[in-house]
C-alpha cells in the first residue's frame, strides 16, 4: 500500500484516531463519507452527511475526532487541483499528518467484506444501517488497509465493535464556536479553565473521553438526558452509592486500550509483542476482578440500568458472562498473578503468569531462568563478602540486574572502587555497577525469558481465542465504566459548587444563573443574573458598556445551555431550557487593546454561517458584530442580520454598541432590550467622574452614551485628546425615538404570549395561579402607563 504524506507529525499529546474522509464526485458533490478508529480503542465509527460549501460539519467533526492522522483520496491533493474540501482540511489540521491514499482503496464493495469479518455479531445491526452508504464504507475499506499497512497486525474476526453515528443524534457545535466558548481548551494559556475543566472529576481514561465527546456534541433526547439527571440526583441524595462507586471505578484501567491490544494480532510474532500480549491479559484478569465490587455497587442503582438500556436481568446475565471470562482466564493464569507497579515485579508477574504443567517447555524455561536469578543473587552476596561491602542487587529495565552499593559509612580502599567494577554510576549516595559476570549472566536471564514469553504467547493466544467470543460483554464493561464514571463526575461537580437541575420546556429561563467557568476561576462568587427567552421575546439586544460584562453573560448562557443538554446539574438557583438542535456563536474579541485581533471578514464568515445553518430550535449568541467597519456600516450590517434571525423562531441574543439597534423593539414585538447597568462616582479628592461596573443586567435600553471613549479613558491617551473626542462626538450622536403606538402593541402582544405560555406549562395550583394572573395584568397596566397614561382605561379587566 502506498500513500502520499503532505504534513509533517506534530499532533496534539495525547492524540491516537485516524480518520479517513471521502467526498462524493459528480451530482454527489457535497455527500462526505468518514470512518475513524481510536488506536487506543478498537471502535470503528462510520458517519455519512451532507454537507455545505463551507465544509463546516466536516471541519467541526474532525476537531471533535482530534485526529493524529487524516487519510484522503490521492485524487484530492493532485498537483494544481486541490479540492476545497482538501485545502480547508490542511488550512485547519496544520500539525496533523496528511496521507493521500489511493483512490483504489476507497472501495465500499471491500469495506463491507471488513465490517462482515471484523463486527462483532452483536453489533451486527450496523450491517443493515450502512448497506447503502457507500461513502463511509469506501472509508472504512481504505482506513483498515492502512492500520494493517502502518501496525503491522491485523484485527481478529469478530473482535469489533461498529457504530454508525448519524449527526441527527446530538446538537451542533461548530469548531469556531466550541473555541469561543472555551469547551475543551482554554484560548489564553491551556489551563483547565474550561468547561471540560469544571466538570471533569472522572478517574478513568474512558470517561474522560466519554465526558468530552458529550460536551462538543450535547444530546437531542430529552428522555435519556431526564434519566441522567436521575441518576445524578440519585446519586447525590445516597452518599454510600457515591462513594462506593468513587471508589470501585477509581480502581479501573483504561478498557479501551486493554480491548485494542487484546483483539489485535501481529502479523509476526516478536518479543515485544509477546510480553504486550502477556501484560494485557494480567491487566484484563485484574479489571475482571474488580466487576464483583463494581456489580454490589450498582445492584441499587436504579437509573443506571435505564442509561445503558439494559433491564437488570439483562445486566446480570452479563455480569454471568465476566465471570465466564474470568474463569477461562484463571485456568491459564495463575490465580495470584495481578498487575503490578514497577519493571521488575511485572517482568515476574509476566514470567510466571501462564499456570505450570501447562506447556512441559514453559516450566523448563522458567526453572532455566529461576537458577540464574539465584545465581545473580549469589554473585552479588560473593562479591560484598569478598571486598566487605554492603552490596544489594537491583533491577531496571535498560541495565537489567545490576549492583547497588550506599556510600554511608563505606571506606574505599584508595578511595576507588575495585577495578573488577564496571559502568560505574553515582547518584545522590550511592553507587551503581556492574561486572563481566553479572553481564554473562543478563543475558543468559534475557535468552530464557525470550523462551519464556515465547511460550507463554502461545497459550495466551489460545486463550485469547475463547475470550473473543464474549467480547460484547467487555464492550458493554467499558460502556459501563466510563458512563459511570462521567455520571460520578457530573455529581462531583454538584458537591463543589451550588448546582440545580434544569427543567426541559419550551423557554429559555434561568434565576441566579452564574458563569460556570468564572465561578471557578474567582475567589469570590461571581455576579448572578437572570435569563428570560420565550417564543414571544425570543431575541433579546443587550447593550452596556465596555467591560461592563455582556460577553461573559452571553457565554454563560451558552455554557449552561450545553451543561443541561448533556444531563448537568448548572450554576443558577433555578433553570429552564428549551432544547437547541444548534448553539452557534459569534463572539468578539475580550476587550483587551493588547489582544485585540479581530478582522471584519472573520466576522462575515461566522455571521454567514449562522445565517445559512440556523433553525427554529437554534441557539444564537451573537457579540459585537459589524465592529470591524465604519459605524454605518456595521449599523446597516447589524440591522440586516437582525432582521433575517427575526424571521426564525431561534433563540438569539444579539449583544452590541449600536444603540440604533434597540429601535428594533419598537418595531417587532419579540425584540427585548436588556442593558448592562453601570454606577457613576465621584473621587472626593480630584472630582473626577469614575464608572463602576455592576455586572447586573436589566431590561430596557442602556442610558449610557460615549462608553467607547469612558473605555478610552482608561488608557493613557492624553486628557486634551479625550475631551476633543467628547465634543465631536456629542455634536454628532442623535437621541433615539421610542413610538408610544408601537410599545402599546408590545405589551398586548406580550400579555398575550405570556398567557398561552402559561396555558400550556403551568402547574401552579388555583390560587396560585390566580395570583400570577394578576401580576400579568399589572405588569401590562405598568407597559400601557409608559407608553401612553392616557389611555389606561383601555387595561384588562381582571
Amino acid at each position: 500500500m502506498t500513500g502520499t504524506s503532505v504534513s509533517s507529525v506534530s499532533t496534539t499529546s495525547g492524540a491516537s484516531v485516524i480518520v479517513a474522509v471521502v467526498e462524493g464526485r459528480g451530482l454527489a458533490r457535497g455527500e462526505i463519507g468518514m470512518a475513524s478508529i481510536d488506536l487506543k480503542c478498537p471502535e470503528l465509527v462510520l458517519s455519512q452527511f451532507a454537507d455545505t460549501g463551507t465544509y463546516a460539519k466536516v471541519i467541526t467533526r474532525l476537531h471533535i475526532l482530534m485526529p493524529m492522522g487524516i487519510l484522503m483520496p490521492d485524487t484530492a491533493s493532485e498537483k494544481g487541483k486541490w479540492t476545497k474540501l482538501f485545502k480547508l482540511i490542511t488550512e485547519n489540521f496544520p500539525g496533523v499528518n496528511l496521507t493521500a491514499i489511493q483512490r483504489k482503496y476507497y472501495n465500499e464493495k471491500k469495506g463491507m467484506e471488513y465490517i462482515q469479518q471484523l463486527c462483532a455479531p452483536e453489533f451486527g445491526t450496523v450491517l443493515m444501517e450502512v448497506q447503502a452508504k457507500y461513502y463511509c464504507l469506501a472509508t472504512a475499506a481504505a482506513l483498515l488497509k492502512y492500520l494493517e499497512f502502518i501496525q503491522s497486525s491485523f484485527y481478529a474476526a469478530k473482535s469489533l465493535k461498529v457504530i454508525f453515528k448519524g449527526s441527527e443524534q446530538t446538537a451542533m457545535i461548530d469548531s469556531a464556536s466550541a473555541s469561543n466558548l472555551e469547551l475543551v481548551v482554554n484560548n489564553r494559556d491551556n489551563s483547565d479553565y474550561t468547561l471540560l475543566g469544571v466538570l471533569n472529576h472522572t478517574k478513568t481514561p474512558g470517561g474522560t473521553r466519554r465526558l468530552r465527546s458529550n460536551i462538543l456534541e450535547p444530546l437531542l433526547d430529552v428522555d435519556t438526558i431526564t434519566t441522567r439527571l436521575d441518576a445524578i440526583q440519585e446519586l447525590l441524595q445516597n452518599e454510600e452509592l457515591f462513594f462506593g462507586l468513587k471508589n470501585a471505578i477509581g480502581h479501573f484501567l483504561d478498557i479501551d486500550r486493554l480491548l485494542s491490544v487484546l483483539v489485535q494480532i501481529p502479523k509476526q510474532e516478536t518479543a515485544q509483542a509477546a510480553e504486550s500480549k502477556i501484560t494485557h491479559v494480567i491487566q484484563l484478569k485484574h479489571t475482571l476482578d474488580l466487576v464483583p465490587q463494581l456489580r454490589v455497587c450498582t445492584c441499587c442503582f436504579n437509573r443506571f440500568f435505564s442509561l445503558l438500556n439494559l433491564s437488570k436481568t439483562v445486566c446480570i446475565l452479563f455480569s454471568c458472562r465476566f465471570d465466564i471470562i474470568l474463569e477461562q482466564i484463571k485456568t491459564v493464569v495463575n490465580y495470584d498473578t495481578t498487575y503490578l507497579k514497577g519493571s521488575l515485579n511485572m517482568r515476574t508477574q509476566k514470567c510466571y503468569a501462564v499456570r505450570p504443567n501447562i506447556n512441559a517447555f514453559l516450566d523448563i524455561a522458567r526453572r532455566v531462568y529461576t537458577e540464574i536469578v539465584d545465581d545473580i543473587a549469589g554473585l552479588v552476596n560473593n562479591l560484598g563478602e569478598k571486598y566487605g561491602f554492603l552490596l544489594r542487587t537491583s533491577f531496571s529495565t535498560t541495565r537489567g540486574f545490576f549492583i547497588q552499593m550506599k556510600l554511608d559509612g563505606v571506606v574505599l580502599p584508595e578511595g576507588k572502587l575495585p577495578p573488577e567494577f564496571i559502568k560505574v554510576t553515582k547518584q545522590k549516595n550511592s553507587y551503581g555497577f556492574t561486572t563481566a559476570d553479572l553481564i554473562k549472566m543478563n543475558g543468559r536471564c534475557d535468552e530464557a525469558l525470550r523462551e519464556i514469553f515465547h511460550m507463554s504467547y502461545v497459550v495466551i493466544c489460545q486463550l485469547l481465542t475463547t475470550i473473543h467470543e464474549h467480547i460484547h460483554c467487555l464492550y458493554k464493561l467499558s460502556d459501563t465504566v466510563s458512563m459511570l464514571d462521567m455520571l460520578l463526575s457530573l455529581a462531583n461537580a454538584c458537591t463543589i459548587s451550588d448546582y440545580v437541575r434544569p427543567e426541559f420546556t419550551d423557554t429559555l429561563a434561568i434565576k441566579q444563573g452564574r458563569h460556570p467557568i468564572l465561578e471557578r476561576m474567582a475567589r469570590q462568587q461571581p455576579v448572578s443574573n437572570n435569563t428570560y427567552i420565550s417564543e414571544g421575546s425570543n431575541f433579546v439586544i443587550v447593550t452596556g458598556p465596555n467591560m461592563s460584562g455582556k460577553s461573559t453573560y452571553l457565554k454563560q448562557v451558552a455554557l449552561c445551555q450545553i451543561m443541561a443538554q448533556i444531563g448537568s446539574f448548572v450554576p443558577a438557583e433555578y433553570a429552564s431550557f428549551r432544547i437547541a438542535d444548534q448553539i452557534f456563536t459569534r463572539i468578539g474579541v475580550d476587550d483587551d487593546f493588547e489582544t485585540n485581533s479581530s478582522t471584519f471578514m472573520l466576522e462575515m464568515k461566522e455571521v454567514s454561517y449562522i445565517i445559512h445553518n440556523a433553525s427554529d430550535r437554534s441557539l444564537t449568541i451573537i457579540d459585537e458584530l459589524g465592529r470591524g467597519t465604519s459605524a454605518e456600516e456595521g449599523i446597516g450590517i447589524c440591522h440586516s442580520v437582525c432582521e433575517f434571525l427575526l424571521g426564525l423562531k431561534a433563540f438569539t441574543l444579539f449583544a452590541t454598541h449600536f444603540l440604533e439597534l434597540c429601535q428594533l423593539a419598537s418595531l417587532y414585538p419579540n425584540v427585548e432590550n436588556q442593558h448592562m447597568e453601570v454606577q457613576h462616582t465621584r473621587n472626593r479628592d480630584s472630582g473626577a467622574e469614575q464608572v463602576v461596573y455592576t455586572y447586573l443586567l436589566s431590561r430596557g435600553c442602556a442610558e449610557e452614551r460615549q462608553y467607547g471613549l469612558r473605555a478610552a479613558e482608561m488608557t493613557s491617551l492624553p486628557p486634551s485628546i479625550i475631551q476633543e473626542a467628547k465634543l465631536v462626538a456629542c455634536k454628532v450622536s442623535q437621541q433615539l425615538l421610542q413610538d408610544a403606538a408601537n410599545t402599546r402593541q408590545r405589551a398586548v402582544y406580550h400579555l398575550a404570549t405570556r398567557l398561552l405560555q402559561t396555558a400550556r406549562n403551568s402547574r401552579l395550583d388555583p390560587e396560585s395561579l390566580r395570583m400570577y394572573v394578576k401580576g400579568l395584568k399589572k405588569q401590562y397596566e405598568a407597559e400601557l402607563q409608559a407608553a401612553a397614561p392616557a389611555r389606561l382605561s383601555d387595561t384588562v379587566e381582571e
